[in-house]
């Protein structure tokens, strides 16, 4: 892995090497290895997530050795550099049409498609259910037992290499239309309403308390949050802004909400 890395970093300061059959191979290799989920763009550490940045610096270089080429799903045609992802019944993934997932993006067993996108280098867990028309973004992180809603956009990030992904840890609940971007961290099992925002510069402000206690760019464990406003002065006048309120911790009544598609799963009943 050591001589992996320092391939890839040599190659991404001197580019005349993608060039090289060998480190072609390389740049491969890493890509292979995200697909399999044995390597990581972002992993969680004992304190806190660490990012890869020759991960991401690999992914980046993968796209100028690629060629265009034509890619064919039944009736459906694609025009692109990167493979789509394949083996979905080996690898005990539902795939409900018309999901797109690229090579280069793990994708663990037991998790389900519905029609929605996942770019490359991203990491989805086991039995997460990204749901219609949802996107992870590349490089996003998700994790175990996740639920992204209808039309969740979870953005990616490749450049600046230092920072972090999108990163939704296990058993959250994303409601719909939410909108997560530039590396936001979304604790354990907190809970985001339908069309809450939240990007780097996104004020977080709990108001579970006596007074505001405001954040920015993670949403703590557990917690539940809506969508809101404050207001704030302009040079044209006072107006509001969008912001994200947490109101409360995740109860038994949450829980039993959000893990709807675990019941049907059981089941065996279509989600």
């Amino acid at each position: 892995m050591n001589q992996l890395q320092k391939t890839i970093e040599t190659a991404w300061d001197n580019r005349t090497l993608l060039e090289d059959p060998n480190v072609q191979e390389s740049i491969r290799s890493v890509i292979n290895q995200l697909d399999q989920g044995d390597l990581r763009v972002a992993e969680p550490t004992q304190d806190g997530w660490q990012v890869n940045e020759w991960v991401k610096k690999a992914v980046v270089l993968y796209f100028p050795i690629q060629g265009m080429e034509t890619l064919s799903a039944g009736p459906l045609e694609f025009h692109d550099k990167i493979p789509l992802k394949t083996g979905y019944k080996e690898k005990g993934i539902r795939v409900v049409p018309h999901a797109v997932a690229r090579h280069g993006a793990y994708i663990s067993s037991g998790t389900i498609l519905m029609p929605s996108y996942v770019n490359i280098g991203a990491y989805v867990d086991h039995g997460t259910m990204v749901d219609t028309w949802a996107t992870v973004g590349s490089c996003a992180q998700i994790g175990k037992d996740v639920h992204l809603s209808g039309g969740v956009g979870i953005g990616g990030v490749l450049e600046p290499l230092q920072a972090a992904p999108v990163i939704i840890e296990d058993n959250a609940f994303i409601g719909s239309r939410c909108i997560v971007v530039e590396g936001v961290r979304v604790e354990k099992e907190a809970v985001l309403g339908a069309n809450v925002v939240l990007t780097a510069s996104t004020k977080i402000i709990d108001v579970t308390g006596d007074q505001p206690v405001e954040s920015r760019g993670v949403v703590p464990a557990r917690s539940v949050v809506i969508p809101g406003s404050y207001t704030k002065k302009f040079p044209a006048g006072d107006f509001q802004v969008p912001c994200a309120l947490i109101i409360g911790s995740r109860k038994e009544s949450t829980n039993k909400k959000t893990s709807l598609n675990d019941a049907l799963r059981t089941y065996d009943v279509s989600a």
